[in-house]
């Protein structure tokens, strides 16, 4: 795979004589044989033989049965993480999300919502809020979209792909940023819409998000 320089023919004489009483094979003649790469043998007081991981794994496969179990079963575990850190990207954005948003509505709640309000008023509020945010990120509200999906279940947040999320995510905390600075709704959705752009921009094509995919 790796040594387009590897000699075949002298692999296949080594390979007809493996197992003959005289047959002996040092790395030295190996390596000087048939070219191979990986692996390293000198003589001498400092000398000995070192060999690339692959290589040294194989060797240990060989002899012993219990190792090569134990590389069989530790290369599914690792498969199965990747696996399921793959399949959990989208879920682990859009709980960061929602971590986020516990700032956001804490900003909303010192800032915009009066002192004695009812707890209907308050999600009234929040509601606009939230709706910020999804105007500034999806151009519209959460309402305009069901009215357009009345089949599609969640919400609006639900199908949103991965870049999406981690710009909502950035999008919360800049929000509470801005009411914390005295801005309109008007101008925050304004920087916003800006924001969610420019990092969108920035965001499609990136590996480390593709990588979540």
């Amino acid at each position: 795979m790796y040594n387009p320089n590897f000699k075949p023919t002298e692999f296949e004489g080594f390979r007809k004589e493996a197992g003959l009483n005289a047959f002996t094979l040092s790395p030295q003649k190996w390596v000087n044989s048939t070219n191979a790469i990986g692996i390293i043998s000198k003589s001498g007081r400092y000398g000995g033989t070192f060999a690339h991981k692959d290589l040294a794994f194989k060797f240990a496969s060989w002899i012993s049965v219990e190792f090569e179990l134990y590389i069989v079963k530790e290369f599914q575990r690792l498969k199965e993480e990747e696996t399921y850190r793959l399949n959990s990207g989208w879920n682990i954005q859009r709980t960061l999300a929602k971590i986020n948003y516990h700032i956001h509505t804490d900003a909303i709640k010192e800032h915009i919502i009066p002192s004695i309000i009812t707890i209907e008023q308050a999600n009234t509020v929040y509601a606009s809020e939230a709706d910020i945010l999804n105007v500034a990120l999806f151009g519209k509200t959460a309402q305009q979209w069901i009215l357009e999906n009345p089949n599609t279940k969640g919400n609006i947040r639900d199908i949103a792909t991965i870049e999406q999320l981690v710009v909502l995510s950035n999008l919360e905390s800049i929000n509470a940023l801005l009411i914390r600075q005295g801005l309109s709704q008007q101008e925050r959705l304004i920087q916003l819409n800006q924001t969610a752009i420019i990092q969108l921009k920035s965001l499609f094509g990136n590996k480390q998000i593709l990588k979540l995919k």
